[in-house]
């Protein structure tokens, strides 16, 4: 496929090695103007804004992945195999199951759990694990102890349900797993399969068990500034 994509207006070249990716538009649209200098609109087919800048002198990207897997599930693809994207960092937000993890605590999922079927279509013998780039990972991981950022590595759950009937996060809480997002797994899927580095940080935006302590969505957008800086750095 050439480009554009059908999903994706830019031209080649229009999008840095590294692209930041929340999804939310209105929280892409927020790290460009705050955080990029000279941030320029690249992509906005159905919304989902695409900016590329520059941040201490390095060029990068952000654009949004939309909810869920099968969204996020394709601008990684197009990003990974169309537009010589190297790295995607998800800066998105997660609810906990961890007893240590409060809002605005920061999450590095160093591996995702899901209850998707994405990874089916690699027809594998057997139960694919999908996990981060190791050299993403580690340099998080020290960003978040420079930064004096409350963190935790460790499994998080990519979920295709939002609203679970069968209540079921507590049950994925006695695996270890720290908490509930809906994209991770397909983008490490996806990076895995492209030979590409991809990393999930998560913000903790509410809590199954404070729940007294739930941001609103416009502090959903606004407020994460803590894990955009600590992925920015990684650029």
């Amino acid at each position: 496929m050439t480009v554009p994509t059908p999903h994706i207006s830019a031209k080649q070249g229009d999008f840095a090695k590294t692209v930041l990716m929340p999804g939310d538009p209105l929280r892409a649209k927020f790290i460009a103007e705050n955080f990029l200098e000279n941030p320029v609109l690249v992509n906005n087919v159905r919304g989902v804004q695409g900016y590329t800048g520059t941040y201490k002198g390095k060029r990068v990207s952000v654009m949004a992945s939309g909810m869920g897997q099968p969204s996020i599930g394709i601008y990684s693809y197009e990003l990974f195999h169309f537009y010589g994207v190297e790295n995607i960092i998800r800066v998105g937000s997660c609810g906990s199951f961890d007893k240590d993890l409060h809002v605005q605590d920061v999450v590095l999922a160093q591996g995702a759990c899901t209850n998707g079927n994405y990874a089916a279509q690699y027809r594998l013998p057997g139960t694919f694990a999908p996990i981060a780039s190791f050299s993403l990972l580690s340099r998080a991981v020290e960003e978040c102890q420079k930064a004096g950022v409350t963190y935790k590595v460790g499994n998080i759950l990519s979920s295709d349900t939002f609203y679970d009937d069968a209540n079921s996060g507590m049950e994925w809480a006695k695996m270890g797993v720290l908490g509930v997002e809906m994209e991770s797994a397909a983008l490490y899927c996806n990076a895995a399969r492209a030979g590409k580095n991809a990393l999930c940080i998560c913000t903790v935006s509410d809590s199954f068990l404070y729940p007294e302590e739930n941001l609103t969505a416009e502090e959903r957008q606004t407020s994460f500034t803590k894990m955009i800086q600590i992925a920015l750095e990684l650029a």
